[in-house]
């Protein structure tokens, strides 16, 4: 009963994938495999830069990280001009501002997502209930699991 499921679950996402990457006629590239997140040229790193397993990544929303894609253009980076773009922290983390500073915008989405998949795990084992499936991963919620030290 599970199996038919997940295969037609499977079917819709490569579907969904290959409706994704047909942009006005254009094929969309999409990354594969880890890349390195840097922290912006002009800020000195206080930590290592982040191995980003981004096609671990292909069972959610696109929009989820890339909030500001509509699906019909390209996607830009996130430090660029207009998104997360702020160098400094600001000076209050209630400032409207935080959300443009970028690391805000990586520590919030990420740290904030792999918590929510844990709690949401706590929640089914303490349940009780018989699971058919693993749980799934939760990613990584600590300093040195992202910047691993050299």
């Amino acid at each position: 009963m599970l199996k038919p499921l997940l295969g037609c679950l499977g079917l819709i996402v490569v579907l969904s994938v290959a409706a994704v990457g047909m942009v006005s006629g254009e094929e969309l590239c999409i990354p594969t495999g880890t890349f390195t997140i840097h922290p912006p040229e002009s800020v000195e790193p206080q930590r290592a830069p982040v191995d980003f397993p981004h096609s671990l990544h292909f069972s959610y929303n696109c929009q989820e990280c890339h909030h500001n894609w509509e699906g019909d253009a390209g996607l830009t980076g996130c430090m660029t001009s207009g998104c997360h773009d702020l160098e400094e922290a600001p000076e209050s983390p209630d400032s409207p501002d935080a959300v443009y500073y970028y690391k805000n915008a990586f520590h919030t989405a990420c740290i904030g997502c792999h918590k929510s998949i844990l709690q949401n795990n706590q929640k089914l084992a303490a349940s009780g209930r018989v699971l058919s499936d693993k749980l799934p991963a939760t990613g990584p919620t600590s300093c040195v699991a992202c910047h691993p030290k050299d």
